[in-house]
């Protein structure tokens, strides 16, 4: 159990870490350019981003962190936190390519690719561990919402 809880820690600070350098990359221009874009009439208030990522962050580290503690020599769990540690990567570059480059067709791409990689997490999640791959069920809805926000604010401007 304590090694179950360990893995469940050094999971939760892992992507804690990403998203705390994704913040830096839209705090670039969160006030600046973000606020002069055509935006569709479902975009939620600003400050509604920081507590539903801060959430999806903590739920997708215990998540990891339970098929982590399934045992890394595994083959499925292996597969499950590669395809986890990818989708990871791809979710901070969104943040650089959206906010930090100010470019919302690059972004959406990479938001695409997100949820597919996300979809497929889920599903090897799922192998391991069912109550894992729940845990992914809010952030997975949260990505689908921003793929469509990504997608009207790319048409609308």
């Amino acid at each position: 159990m304590k090694k179950k809880l360990f893995r469940i820690g050094i999971a939760v600070l892992l992507c804690l870490l990403i998203g705390f350098l994704s913040s830096i990359a839209t705090q670039t221009s969160i006030n600046t350019w973000y606020v002069t874009l055509n935006k569709p009439s479902f975009t939620p208030p600003s400050w509604i981003f920081a507590p539903v990522w801060l959430i999806l962050y903590l739920m997708m580290g215990i998540a990891a962190g339970i098929v982590w503690s399934k045992g890394f020599y595994h083959k499925w769990v292996k597969t499950a936190l590669y395809h986890f540690g990818f989708q990871l990567l791809l979710n901070a570059a969104w943040s650089i390519f959206f906010f930090g480059l100010q470019n919302p067709l690059i972004a959406l791409l990479d938001i695409i690719a997100l949820l597919i990689l996300l979809l497929f997490t889920f599903r090897w999640f799922k192998v391991v561990n069912t109550t894992a791959a729940y845990l992914l069920i809010p952030y997975i809805v949260w990505v689908a919402f921003a793929t469509a926000l990504n997608f009207s604010i790319w048409q609308l401007n």
